[in-house]
């Protein structure tokens, strides 16, 4: 029986769960598979406070992890398989074998960005793969990149990465996007933006440079012909949307037709005493600074309701 059960452990949940440990209240957190969230596959992170010659991103999160622990955190591994909140407390269980109890969640689950599939594009994530434009676009000045997807994930991403490259290619499997008009419209107007029409990445080519990986460029396959192409590029982005990490609370909390968690008082769920932080509940920005803060909320939110509404 726990006080506060957080689910999740990106920098939203590690911060719910650094707040709540300094409060006393003894939180379990549940990391899930992939330990860490997205930051575990990202490289060079420049625009966290704190660190002026930037940081690895799986340095950061261990960052985290260790200030959590050192103020009792309880780590429990697995992935959360079904949970029960009809009533305080609620119940959770962990890989379907492992039960717990809470007087109150925080749920820290992030959003995934979607990918292609692609071993190569697993092979180079951080090594010229990215999928955002916001963290790694710094990276690719007065380079020549390529930016996958046709909605207005798409041309957003295309569309910033104009401050940086000298040339951003969007390719799309389409022969006409996808995106709001004045995306497009913003996107068609921009000289250093230009398209690849009816096509998909069939493979993405790199290699190593000083026992360093990085990328070369992509074979493209129109989907018309079947015709390959090669053609060179410095970076590519996915920009194909993100899914968030909330399949397992489907009929238990409010989510919006995205599958995002609707908040309704501050980072109060659609269940009085569940409360979300992070990517799952962020549609718009999705930084590990913005993720942290709103950590750092729904652990002071969760703290007064246990004191207004004790178990």
């Amino acid at each position: 029986m726990y006080n506060v059960a957080i689910i999740g452990s990106g920098p939203a949940g590690y911060t719910a769960a650094i707040y709540t440990a300094r409060a006393n209240l003894k939180p379990a957190l549940i990391e899930g598979t992939l330990r860490g969230g997205q930051l575990m596959i990202t490289t060079e992170v420049e625009n966290y406070p704190g660190f002026p010659e930037g940081v690895q991103g799986p340095e950061l999160m261990e960052k985290f992890r260790q200030q959590a622990e050192r103020f009792g955190t309880a780590f429990i591994s697995g992935d959360v398989t079904r949970l029960d909140v009809s009533t305080r407390p609620f119940k959770v269980w962990v890989n379907d074998n492992e039960m717990i109890e809470a007087s109150t969640l925080i749920i820290a689950t992030g959003a995934s960005a979607q990918l292609l599939g692609l071993p190569s594009e697993k092979e180079y994530m951080g090594y010229g793969v990215s999928a955002c434009a916001t963290c790694d676009g710094f990276f690719f000045r007065g380079k020549e990149v390529l930016v996958v997807g046709g909605g207005d994930t798409a041309l957003e991403e295309a569309n910033f990465l104009t401050r940086f490259c000298t040339k951003v290619t969007v390719v799309h499997r389409r022969d006409k996007l996808r995106g709001s008009k004045i995306m497009q419209d913003r996107a068609f107007n921009n000289p250093k933006i230009n398209f690849i029409w009816d096509s998909v990445i069939d493979e993405i080519l790199g290699k190593e440079d000083g026992g360093v990986k990085k990328v070369t460029g992509v074979r493209l396959k129109n989907v018309k012909t079947g015709e390959l192409t090669e053609k060179p590029f410095d970076g590519i982005f996915m920009a194909i949307g993100h899914k968030p990490n909330t399949g397992f609370l489907q009929g238990h909390i409010e989510l919006d037709e995205k599958g995002y968690i609707i908040l309704k008082n501050h980072s109060q769920t659609s269940v009085t005493g569940v409360f979300a932080c992070g990517d799952v509940k962020d549609l718009r920005y999705r930084q590990a600074i913005t993720a942290a803060g709103s950590g750092c909320m729904a652990a002071l939110d969760a703290e007064r309701f246990l004191e207004e509404n004790p178990i």
